[in-house]
C-alpha cells in the first residue's frame, strides 16, 4: 500500500523568533476550555485529510468501510474508553517507556488509546492546578513540581509526534496524525496556562507563595495592557523544538534581589519549557509586557504619569515644574535602580542556551522604558524658553548626561556576552543614541536660555528712577540668578563648550576662547553695568545718582564675593575693578553733598578780615550751614543705603570730615554772637546734634520719603 503524506495544514508549525517589534497593547481575554480535545473529531478529521491525499472520492465524503482483519482499526472509530479518572502517574511510566525505546523511524509503539488518556490526565492535572497554592514547589527529595514534570512530558512527547510522523501506509497516517493533534491541543493548553502564570508571576513577584493568578493585575500599569496571546486564535498545531544540552541554571541571587530565588527557579522553569515547545515569540511577549507593566507601576508610586507632549507644552510653569522634579526622581530610579533589577532577573531567568534571548529581551525593555521617559524631556524642550526654566533644564541635562555611563555599561555587558551583533544590541545603540539626541536638546535649550538675558537686560528700559536710590530690581534678580547659575557652573560650562551659540564672539580680556560660558557671564555682567549707569542719569541730584550706583555696585560685589562658584567665574580683576569704582562713586557724592558744606564752614578771609571778624559774614554762613543742613535732611533722609556696612562707612566718612570742621568753626566763631536769642537764631546745630544727623541718613524713613526731592 503506497504511503500517504501528512497533509501539511495538520503539521504544527515553529513558532517565529524573537524580535524588537512593537507589541500590541490591547489585552484579549481568553475563553479556553478546560475539557479535552473529543477524540472522534481528530479521528474524522484525519480520516478525511488521508483520504483526500490517496484520491478516495468515498474515503473523503466519511463512506469508508471496515478496516483490515488485523485489527489495526484503519477506518474505524475506535470506542471511546470508558470514563474514568486517569491515572497520570501510571500513564507518565508508559509514556517515559515509549520515549526512552524509541527507534529513529521505526513504527510508534504506543497505542492512541494511551495517547488520549495521556493527554487528558495532564489536562486535568492543569484544572486542578489552577489557583492552587504550592503548585511550583519541589518535591521532598528536590523533584521538580508534578505539574511541570507533566507538561515537560507533553512537550517531548509533541517532539515525537512530530519528528516521527506516524507509522506506515494511511492506517498509520491517520492513527498518528491523530495523536499528534490531541496531544498537541494539549500542549497549546499547557503553554495557554504557562503563559497565565508567568504574566502573573512577573507582574508580582509575590504570588511565588500565594499562586493564585487573578490577582495578578493588581500591579498592572494603566498604559500597558496584555498583549494578543496565543490562545486566541492561534494555530494550535505547533511543531516542538527537542530539547537540547544547554547550560546550567544561574547563581541563585541573595535576598536583596527584587525576585526571590525560589521565584526566579518558577519563572527560569517555566520559560525553558515555552522555549523548548517553540513558544518563543509567546514567552518573550509576555515577559516584555510584564516587565513594562511593572516599570509603569514604579513610576506611578514615585509620582510620574505619562503625558502626551501637547499636555505638556500647554502646562503652566508652577505645574511643569512639578513635573519635572517628579520625572528626575523617576528617571534616577528606572536608569539606577529599576534597570538593573531588570538585567539581573533577565540573566538569572535566561540561562545556557536561552542566555541571548535574555539579553535581546533586557534591551527591549531598557529602550521601551527609557524612550518613553524621553518623550517627556522632548516635550519640555519644545515648550516657550523662559529663564526661570533654566535650572530645571540643567537638572534633566544632569539627569540624562549622568545616565550615559549607565546604558554604556548595558552595552558593554551585553558586548562582552556575545550579543554584539544582536537585536539587543541594535536596541541598546538605539535607546544610546536617543539618549545622546535628547541631551542635546536639553543643552541647547539651555544655552539659549541663558543667552536670552542678554535680552532681557536690553528690553528693561525703565524710565522712573528707583526711590531712594535702592538696589534696582533687575541687578537683585540678575545677580541671584547668576549666582544660583553659577552653582551649575561645571554643567553651564559643558553646555556652552558643545552647544554655544554660532553667533557668539567672545568678548576680549575674558576666557571665552577656553570658556564661553565666563565669557557669557561677563557679557551679561558688562551689559546689567551699563544699564545701571544709564539708569543713574534718571536722578535730577547727582549725589542721590552717586548712592544709586554705590547701592548696586555694592549689592553686585557682594554677591560676587559670597558666592565661590561667580566669584571663580568672574575673576579677582573684575571685581577689583568694582571695587575702584565704588570708592569713586563714595566720593562724588561726599563732594556733591558734604564738599559744598565743608565750604561754607572755611574761612577763606571772608569772615576774619585784618584780625577783625566781620559779623554779617559771619551771620551769612551759619545762616547756609543751617540751611544745607535742613536740606540734606530733608531730602536725604528718605534715600536708602541697604547694605549697612556700605550705611555704615558712609556715616564713618562723613562724621570723620564734617564734624571735626563743624566743631572747630564753632570753638572759633561761637563767641561772637551775644548770648541769648541771637546765638539762638544762628547756632542751631551742637556738634553732638550735626554728629546725631549724620548717624539718621540712609534709612529712608517714611516721613522723609514724602518730602524727598530727586
Amino acid at each position: 500500500m503506497e504511503r500517504i503524506p501528512i497533509p501539511i495544514a495538520m503539521l504544527p508549525q515553529k513558532s517565529s523568533s524573537f524580535s524588537q517589534a512593537t507589541i500590541r497593547e490591547e489585552k484579549l481575554g481568553r475563553n479556553l476550555s478546560l475539557g479535552a480535545i473529543k477524540l472522534n473529531e481528530h479521528i474524522e478529521r484525519a480520516k478525511k485529510d488521508a483520504a483526500e491525499a490517496a484520491g478516495d472520492k468515498k474515503a473523503a465524503a466519511g463512506g469508508g468501510e471496515g478496516g483490515p482483519a488485523d485489527g489495526s482499526g484503519v477506518g474505524e472509530t475506535p470506542e471511546p474508553p470508558p470514563h474514568e479518572e486517569p491515572d497520570l502517574a501510571e500513564l507518565s511510566a508508559e509514556v517515559d517507556a515509549f520515549l526512552a525505546s524509541r527507534d529513529g523511524d521505526a513504527p510508534l509503539s504506543i497505542s492512541e488509546v494511551t495517547l488520549d488518556r495521556f493527554a487528558s490526565a495532564v489536562e486535568v492535572e492543569i484544572a486542578q492546578s489552577e489557583g492552587e497554592e504550592g503548585k511550583w514547589a519541589l518535591g521532598e527529595g528536590g523533584e521538580q513540581p508534578l505539574l511541570l514534570a507533566a507538561i515537560k512530558r507533553i512537550v517531548t512527547l509533541a517532539s515525537a509526534l512530530t519528528a516521527t510522523g506516524g507509522g506506515n501506509g494511511t492506517e498509520g497516517a491517520v492513527k498518528y496524525t491523530i495523536g499528534v493533534h490531541r496531544v498537541t491541543g494539549v500542549l497549546h493548553r499547557s503553554m495557554t496556562f504557562l503563559e497565565d502564570e508567568l504574566h502573573a508571576l512577573l507582574e508580582d513577584p509575590c504570588l511565588a507563595k500565594t499562586h493564585k493568578a487573578s490577582e495578578s493585575g493588581s500591579a498592572t500599569a494603566k498604559s500597558m495592557k496584555r498583549p494578543p496571546s496565543f490562545g486566541q486564535g492561534g494555530d494550535p498545531d505547533r511543531s516542538v523544538v527537542p530539547p537540547t544540552e544547554g547550560g546550567s541554571a544561574g547563581d541563585d541571587a541573595s535576598q536583596s534581589q527584587p525576585f526571590p530565588a525560589e521565584t526566579v527557579d518558577h519563572l527560569r522553569a517555566m520559560a525553558e519549557v515555552m522555549i523548548t515547545a517553540g513558544y518563543e515569540t509567546e514567552c518573550t511577549q509576555v515577559f516584555l509586557v510584564a516587565r513594562r507593566n511593572a516599570l509603569d507601576a514604579t513610576m506611578q508610586s514615585l509620582g510620574y504619569e505619562k503625558a502626551s507632549i501637547d499636555d505638556v507644552v500647554r502646562m503652566a510653569w508652577e505645574g511643569l515644574e512639578s513635573e519635572i522634579g517628579t520625572w528626575i526622581k523617576a528617571y534616577r530610579h528606572i536608569l539606577n535602580a529599576g534597570l538593573s533589577a531588570e538585567h539581573d532577573l533577565c540573566v538569572r531567568v535566561f540561562v545556557g542556551r536561552n542566555a541571548g534571548l535574555g539579553r535581546d529581551i533586557f534591551a527591549d525593555l531598557a529602550r521601551c522604558a527609557m524612550l518613553q521617559m524621553f518623550n517627556f524631556t522632548e516635550a519640555v524642550a519644545m515648550t516657550k524658553r523662559a529663564a526661570e526654566k533654566l535650572f530645571k533644564v540643567l537638572d534633566m541635562y544632569e539627569a540624562i548626561r549622568d545616565g550615559a555611563p549607565v546604558v554604556d555599561g548595558f552595552i558593554s555587558t551585553n558586548k562582552a556576552e556575545g550579543g554584539e551583533n544582536s537585536s539587543g544590541a541594535e536596541a541598546l545603540a538605539d535607546l544610546k543614541s536617543e539618549l545622546a539626541s535628547v541631551r542635546s536638546r536639553l543643552g541647547e535649550s539651555a544655552a539659549a536660555i541663558f543667552c536670552d538675558l542678554e535680552s532681557s537686560i536690553r528690553a528693561d528700559a525703565g524710565k522712573q528712577p528707583v526711590p531712594g536710590g535702592a538696589v534696582h530690581p533687575l541687578t537683585r534678580y540678575l545677580m541671584n540668578y547668576l549666582k544660583y547659575a553659577c552653582e551649575y557652573k561645571n554643567t553651564l560650562e559643558q553646555v556652552f563648550r558643545e552647544f554655544h551659540r554660532p553667533d557668539a564672539d567672545d568678548s576680549p580680556g575674558h576666557e571665552g576662547e577656553s570658556n564661553p560660558f565666563a565669557a557669557q557671564l561677563m557679557e551679561v555682567m558688562e551689559l546689567l553695568h551699563g544699564s545701571l549707569e544709564a539708569k543713574s542719569k534718571l536722578y535730577k541730584d547727582l549725589a542721590l545718582s552717586s548712592i544709586f550706583l554705590m547701592n548696586n555696585g555694592r549689592y553686585m560685589l557682594q554677591k560676587i564675593r559670597g558666592s565661590p562658584e561667580i566669584n571663580a567665574v568672574v575673576g579677582e580683576a573684575w571685581a577689583r575693578k568694582r571695587s575702584t569704582d565704588l570708592r569713586q562713586y563714595h566720593k562724588n557724592y561726599q563732594r556733591e553733598t558734604w564738599g559744598r558744606v565743608l565750604n561754607v564752614l572755611r574761612d577763606d578771609g571772608g569772615i576774619t578780615v585784618k584780625g577783625h571778624v566781620q559779623k554779617p559774614v559771619l551771620k551769612e554762613r551759619f545762616k547756609q550751614f543751617n540751611a544745607a543742613m535742613d536740606e540734606i535732611q530733608r531730602t536725604q533722609g528718605a534715600w536708602v543705603v541697604s547694605d549697612e556696612q556700605l550705611q555704615s562707612e558712609l556715616r564713618v566718612s562723613i562724621t570723620a570730615v564734617v564734624v571735626p570742621a563743624y566743631r572747630s568753626f564753632l570753638g572759633r566763631f561761637a563767641q561772637h554772637f551775644t548770648a541769648g536769642r541771637q546765638t539762638e537764631k544762628y547756632i542751631k546745630l551742637s556738634a553732638d546734634d550735626l554728629e546725631g544727623i549724620i548717624e539718621e541718613l540712609f534709612e529712608g524713613s517714611a516721613g522723609s520719603m514724602s518730602r524727598r526731592r530727586n
